[in-house]
C-alpha cells in the first residue's frame, strides 16, 4: 500500500496562515467598549448592528489585521434552547469563553487594568511552565489572560 503524504509536505510551497479574528460574547456593548476600548486602548474598526444585538469589532492600533469581534451570545439559529441556557450559565460564571493577550510590561498593565476597576482574577506570577502573566475578567465574564512577552 502506498504511503499518502502528510498534508502539510503536500505543498510545494509553504502557506502562510495568520489568525484573522477571535470571538468573545458581550452581554454590554457599551461596557464592552468601554472594558476594550477605554481600559486596554483597542481602536473600534467595527460596530454594528443596534442595543445589545451589537458585534463590534477591536483590536490594537498597530495590528489592523488581527481584531476581537465582540458578539451577541447565543444568536446563532441554529442553537437549542438547553444550548441558550447552558452558554449563558457559563458565561455566568466566565468559563464559557477566553483570550490570551501578551505585552512587553505587564506590571503596567496590570496596574492600569486593576485601577481601571476590571475582575482581577490573578495578579501577576511566574508560571511554572516558564511563563509570568495575570488574568481578569472582562464585563461579560470572560476571562483575559495576559503574559509578558520577551
Amino acid at each position: 500500500m502506498k504511503k499518502r503524504p502528510h498534508p502539510a509536505e503536500s505543498y510545494a510551497e509553504p502557506m502562510t496562515i495568520t489568525i484573522h479574528s477571535s470571538f468573545l460574547p458581550h452581554t454590554d456593548p457599551e461596557a464592552s467598549l468601554a472594558f476594550y476600548r477605554d481600559l486596554l486602548g483597542f481602536e473600534v474598526r467595527l460596530d454594528v448592528g443596534q442595543g445589545t444585538m451589537r458585534w463590534i469589532t477591536v483590536g490594537p492600533a498597530d495590528q489592523p489585521d488581527t481584531a476581537i469581534v465582540l458578539t451577541p451570545p447565543a444568536v446563532d439559529p441554529g442553537l437549542s434552547e438547553a444550548e441558550r441556557q447552558a452558554i449563558t450559565e457559563m458565561m455566568a460564571k466566565g468559563t464559557y469563553a477566553g483570550i490570551n493577550l501578551a505585552t512587553d510590561d505587564l506590571d503596567g498593565f496590570f496596574e492600569r487594568v486593576q485601577a481601571g476597576g476590571a475582575d482581577v482574577v490573578q495578579e501577576p506570577i511566574e508560571q511554572p511552565y516558564g511563563l509570568r502573566d495575570c488574568a481578569f475578567r472582562d464585563p461579560s465574564g470572560n476571562m483575559v489572560r495576559v503574559q509578558q512577552s520577551s
